[in-house]
């Protein structure tokens, strides 16, 4: 969905409403449980970088992903931050791109609870301009105690205008990458 003004709550739930009934748009659903990149698929990230250490950032951590802080970012944020992470749940990614905002559908393909690595991944579902699926984890270093933020993805252009302006969506999508990273260690380290 583009628009020229910022969608308002009622706009965005019913955006979301009507999201229940909606599909994936690809069939590699979980894919990037184990980060390999499907065929078919052009697009593919995995970044990483260090949060901290010990087990006070490890709580932190973790609770930045229960609470969404790598959406935390000004240009785009997450519909609704409040949204349980639970598999099967469908959240909205909103941006504002050159005076244009976007909201994009999404749905928790699955959750991560182990004892040394925490997280979710979603999928686009069919009102996204984007077609993939993103993993949004924390880890836990056991050796070291180190704790890392990791996120990989594989996408391609999904819409019409994704396709034709595709170095730009690709610019976005490593903007994204870069200030989620900065908000999570915003949120571990200002915890």
């Amino acid at each position: 969905m583009f628009r020229f003004s910022k969608p308002t709550r009622t706009e965005i739930d019913q955006f979301l409403s009507n999201a229940t009934a909606d599909s994936f748009s690809y069939t590699e659903i979980g894919a990037t449980l184990d980060a390999q990149r499907p065929a078919g698929y052009a697009d593919s990230d995995h970044n990483r970088i260090l949060l901290g250490t010990g087990d006070e950032n490890w709580e932190r951590a973790k609770q930045a992903v229960r609470d969404w802080k790598m959406f935390d970012l000004g240009w785009c944020g997450i519909c609704w931050p409040d949204t349980p992470i639970e598999e099967g749940r469908n959240v909205a990614m909103m941006a504002n791109h050159l005076g244009i905002w976007s909201l994009n559908g999404t749905r928790i393909v699955y959750t991560l609870e182990e004892p040394n690595r925490f997280g979710f991944a979603y999928g686009t579902l069919t009102n996204h301009v984007e077609c993939g699926e993103e993993r949004f984890s924390v880890e836990l270093d056991p050796e070291t105690g180190e704790i890392w933020y990791d996120l990989y993805s594989f996408s391609r252009p999904r819409h019409p205008l994704a396709r034709l302006g595709y170095p730009y969506a690709r610019y976005l999508q490593k903007q994204f990458v870069a200030d989620s990273k900065n908000a999570m260690i915003r949120a571990v380290k200002g915890a």
